[in-house]
């Protein structure tokens, strides 16, 4: 469990509603929930497109982890493409 960080800063929001939460967290997307008026909670959150979730679900991820791990047992080469495309030649002229 990470540490519990505590500090508290006075922001000013601007004329166009924005606050600076700093460079450290730019790019980053985050979760604004307002708790009640005046009060909100900011976290930073990684946001799954809902077209991709599947890729996160366990199963899925089990498979491409066993995928990725047999890529790096075999690396790509060349060392066939000749014959490979002349096979895929020779089959699409039947």
């Amino acid at each position: 469990m990470p540490a519990t960080v505590s500090s508290t800063t006075v922001k000013v929001v601007g004329a166009n509603g924005q606050i600076s939460l700093g460079k450290q967290f730019a790019g980053r997307q985050v979760l604004i929930e307002e708790k009640e008026t005046g009060v909100w909670l900011i976290r930073t959150a990684t946001v799954i497109p809902d077209n991709e979730r599947w890729l996160h679900e366990p199963q899925t991820a089990a498979d491409l982890a066993r995928a990725a791990a047999w890529a790096l047992q075999h690396p790509a080469d060349d060392a066939q493409t000749e014959a490979v495309l002349a096979a895929s030649a020779e089959g699409s002229q039947s």
